[in-house]
C-alpha cells in the first residue's frame, strides 16, 4: 500500500471500488430498501449468540468517525445472567418512576401507539446486551485531556453498530433508562465514562409483532438547495 507523510504524520493511499453513476444510484437504493426493513424489536429470543458475533458487531461500530479520531467509546458486552438480572432490576426501577410521574402526559400519549411500559424483560432474555459508554476525557500522565464531539461521535458509532446488527440478521432496540448512573456503579466503570445507550442483541422470538408505524417521506425530512 502506497504511503506518504503529511505534516510529518504517516498517511496511506485511500483505495476502494468506484462505480459509475447508474450503479451508485442502484446501490444506494438497494441499501435504503434493505435498511428500511430494520425495526425496533422488544421480543428477543434467548437463543445463544456467539461471543465472536458480538466482537464483530463492536468492531463494526468502532469504525465510526470521531472527533480527532479519539474514538471516545467503550462497549461493555454482557452475557452473565446474574449481571443482566441486576441491570434489569435497576433499569425497571428508573423506568417505573418515569412512567409514574417523571414523564409528561403528552409523552405518555405519544408512547401509546408503540406499546411500551416500564417492564424491560429483554434485558434478561437477550443472550447479550451491549452498554455503550461515552468517554468524556482521558487521563494521560495524571492530566485530564477532554475528548472532542463526544456525543456526536458515540451517536454515529451506535448507528453503525445498529446497522451491523441488522446486517447479521439479528434484532435490537435502543434503551435509555433515565437516569442511567446505576450502570456506572454496577459495571464499575471509571469516572471518565458516562452511560449512553443499552442495546439488547439476539434473534427475534418465533412470533413477533411490531407497531405499524410509517416513516416520514423524503419531503418531510430533507430540504434541497440546488
Amino acid at each position: 500500500m502506497e504511503k506518504t507523510e503529511i505534516n510529518g504524520y504517516p498517511h496511506v493511499a485511500y483505495q476502494r471500488d468506484i462505480y459509475k453513476l447508474d450503479e451508485v444510484e442502484k446501490r444506494s437504493l438497494e441499501f435504503h430498501d434493505w435498511l428500511d426493513t430494520r425495526r425496533t424489536v422488544r421480543d428477543i429470543s434467548d437463543k445463544p449468540i456467539s461471543k465472536k458475533v458480538i466482537e464483530n458487531l463492536i468492531m463494526a461500530g468502532s469504525t465510526a468517525p470521531s472527533g480527532a479520531h479519539k474514538q471516545p467509546w467503550t462497549f461493555c458486552a454482557i452475557s452473565n445472567s446474574e449481571l443482566k438480572k441486576e441491570i434489569r432490576k435497576a433499569a425497571e426501577k428508573e423506568e417505573y418512576d418515569s412512567y409514574h410521574g417523571r414523564m409528561s402526559e403528552r409523552w405518555l400519549n405519544d408512547l401509546k401507539p408503540i406499546g411500551t411500559d416500564w417492564n424491560k424483560p429483554f434485558i434478561e432474555e437477550a443472550p447479550w446486551i451491549i452498554i455503550v459508554f461515552k468517554r468524556v476525557y482521558e487521563m494521560i500522565d495524571e492530566e485530564k485531556h477532554n475528548n472532542y464531539y463526544v456525543n456526536e461521535s458515540v451517536g454515529i458509532a451506535c448507528g453503525m453498530i445498529i446497522s451491523a446488527i441488522h446486517k447479521a440478521g439479528l434484532v435490537t432496540l435502543t434503551h435509555t433508562p433515565s437516569p442511567m448512573n446505576f450502570l456506572t456503579k454496577i459495571l464499575e466503570r471509571p469516572d471518565n465514562e458516562r452511560p449512553y445507550l443499552l442495546l439488547p442483541i439476539g434473534y427475534p422470538k418465533d412470533e413477533v409483532y411490531v407497531p405499524d408505524l410509517k416513516r416520514k417521506e423524503l419531503d418531510e425530512v430533507a430540504v434541497f438547495y440546488e
